[in-house]
C-alpha cells in the first residue's frame, strides 16, 4: 500500500507540476499578448507625434526675427543693430543681420558688418556667415547711377 499511496502522490505531484506549468505557460502568452499591444499602441503613437509636429502653429516673422537674433547674438557675442532683412527659404528662414563689429570715435566710423543668419522652420540656427563689412557713415555704392 505504501507503494501505491507513494505511485499516487508522484502522479498528484506530476499533474500539479503540469498544471503549473501550462498555467505560466498561459500566464505568459496573456503578457507576450499585453506586450505586443502595448508595443502596438506605442507604435501608432509614434506614427502620430510626425502629425502632431505638422499641426504645430507656425512662426510669425516676428518670432523668427526674436529667436534668430538671440541665438546669433549668444553665439558670436557680437551686438546686433537691427535685421534689415528676412525671407522663407525651402528649408527655413534667412535673416541678414547688422551688428555692431568695431567701435570707433567718431561713430560714424564705426566698422558695422552684415551677416546671412540661416534659419531651421521652427527658428533655430542653422548657420550664419559675413557678406559685408563697412564703415557706419558711408552708403553703399551704386552701380549705374
Amino acid at each position: 500500500m505504501s507503494n501505491t499511496s507513494h505511485a499516487s502522490n508522484s502522479r498528484d505531484s506530476s499533474e500539479r507540476t503540469n498544471r503549473s506549468a501550462e498555467a505560466e505557460e498561459a500566464e505568459t502568452a496573456e503578457e507576450t499578448e499585453e506586450t505586443e499591444e502595448s508595443h502596438e499602441a506605442d507604435e501608432a503613437e509614434e506614427h502620430e507625434k510626425p502629425e502632431k509636429h505638422k499641426r504645430r502653429k507656425a512662426m510669425t516673422p516676428m518670432e523668427v526675427v526674436r529667436k534668430g537674433s538671440a541665438q546669433f547674438v549668444e553665439l558670436t557675442g557680437l551686438e546686433a543693430e537691427s535685421v534689415s532683412s528676412f525671407a522663407r527659404t525651402d528649408d527655413g528662414w534667412s535673416l541678414e543681420i547688422e551688428v555692431l563689429e568695431l567701435s570707433r570715435v567718431p561713430d560714424t566710423m564705426s566698422l558695422l558688418a552684415s551677416y546671412e543668419v540661416e534659419l531651421t522652420d521652427e527658428g533655430d540656427l542653422a548657420g550664419y556667415r559675413r557678406v559685408r563689412r563697412y564703415e557706419r557713415g558711408r552708403s553703399d555704392r551704386r552701380s549705374g547711377g
